[in-house]
């Protein structure tokens, strides 16, 4: 298998381009063996969140990784993210960052995430700066920031986002966003890459086309195409059949007309969320995660 590649964060620190998500595996005893196995099978990357309740369980797995002599953590990006109802203010999203390394049982973390553009995301990303600051976090970004939002974000903090996580995928490429991003020279990083298995993806007569000339899968392909367009992805999945199939992408490369034909597949909308809706924003602000 081919080297994974690796993007330099706007602070110097290396991520790699591919990860592996923990979003919806809820049962704890399966969590710590994923993210066993997904580091098992080459997995440098973990993303979590406070708001997946899995932290502790991505923590076991790390550590019964490292203990096995799989891998040190100095090898591993651990991504954590903080959720809405600690944007509050600047000490709730601090205090929110420590609360996560005691759950992942880890000193710091390589990368902390604003999860939402809600609540008082200013003053809470003077916080995750401050985390930054004390040696905590080794970078800092945010998650589901539209581009009116990035900028603003960015025209007015002290240090512009290493990373911003949103969807994008085929279905939702996002090309304006993902340009506003590298003006800015934030590193844009798919959630749901795999468009969360909507749209036929894994069965698209022309995604599967393009594979069968390399020898891979249309989900392949479709990971391929992202970090192609520079852009950090983070597959999930239970199955290390299938884990091992979305690490694979290393040794192919797309022309610019397999390129475009994928990017032509854009709705130009999400079918996933929509954060212009009141009621989802007044549904996650809502949501507890803790007393």
């Amino acid at each position: 298998m081919s080297k994974m590649e690796t993007v330099k964060l706007n602070n110097g620190v290396e991520m790699p381009l591919e990860g592996f998500g923990v979003f919806q595996i809820s049962d704890a005893a399966q969590c710590e063996q994923v993210v066993y196995d997904a580091i098992k099978t080459g997995y440098r990357l973990l993303d979590t969140a406070a708001a997946y309740m899995n932290e502790e369980a991505v923590g076991k797995g790390v550590s019964r990784a490292i203990a096995d002599g799989i891998v040190n953590r100095e090898e591993l990006f651990i991504t954590t993210k903080v959720w809405v109802q600690d944007q509050k203010n600047e000490e709730t999203a601090y205090n929110a960052v420590k609360t996560s390394l005691e759950k992942l049982n880890m000193p710091y973390v390589d990368l902390v995430l604003l999860h939402q553009p809600m609540g008082d995301y200013f003053a809470a990303y003077r916080g995750i700066e401050k985390a930054y600051k004390d040696g905590l976090v080794r970078a800092i970004g945010v998650a589901n920031f539209y581009p009116a939002v990035l900028s603003n974000l960015c025209e007015n903090v002290e240090m512009i986002p290493a990373v911003n996580q949103v969807e994008l995928h085929p279905f939702f490429t996002q090309e304006a966003a993902i340009e506003n991003m590298k003006a800015y020279g934030v590193v844009p990083q798919a959630w749901g890459p795999l468009a969360e298995g909507k749209h036929g993806i894994f069965t698209d007569a022309e995604l599967v086309e393009i594979g069968k000339k390399y020898g891979k899968s249309a989900a392949q392909v479709v990971l391929r195409w992202n970090v192609q367009r520079g852009v950090s992805i983070i597959p999930k999945s239970v199955h290390v059949e299938r884990m091992e199939q979305n690490i694979d992408i290393w040794d192919f490369a797309l022309t610019d007309e397999e390129m475009a034909k994928i990017a032509s597949k854009d709705l130009g909308h999400s079918e996933i969320v929509n954060h212009d809706d009141p009621a989802f924003v007044k549904m996650l602000c809502g949501m507890k995660i803790h007393e």
